[in-house]
């Protein structure tokens, strides 16, 4: 997918999941990097602005702390959950490519 004004351009990156609390969320990303693939999580309080669009701020109140650490232990446990099915889907793969080993013949 690209952006319309310049096909060269790659479409904004999306969040591989995103967990919610009311007002609060937390977006986890796929990233990559030379040793391999990771992921991050960004957390933010979305409201609506004066002219009623909807916004970010990754600011937020002391009663919204509580919202945010439980998110974080949610998304701790999705990122782990990601990977671990992540690295299963690398493995299956591996071995639908490995040719099968033949047995060598013990009694020679």
């Amino acid at each position: 997918m690209t952006n319309q004004n310049n096909e060269n351009t790659p479409a904004p990156k999306r969040p591989e999941a995103t967990l919610r609390d009311g007002s609060i969320k937390a977006s986890i990303w796929r990233n990559e990097a030379e040793s391999g693939a990771f992921r991050s999580t960004t957390f933010a309080r979305s409201y609506e602005d004066k002219d009623g669009n909807p916004r970010d701020t990754h600011s937020f109140a002391g009663t919204d702390l509580l919202k945010v650490a439980e998110l974080a232990r949610q998304a701790y446990a999705k990122s782990r959950s990601l990977d671990r099915e992540e690295r299963k889907a690398a493995f299956n793969e591996n071995r639908k490519t490995q040719k099968p080993v033949q047995r060598q013949d013990r009694d020679r």
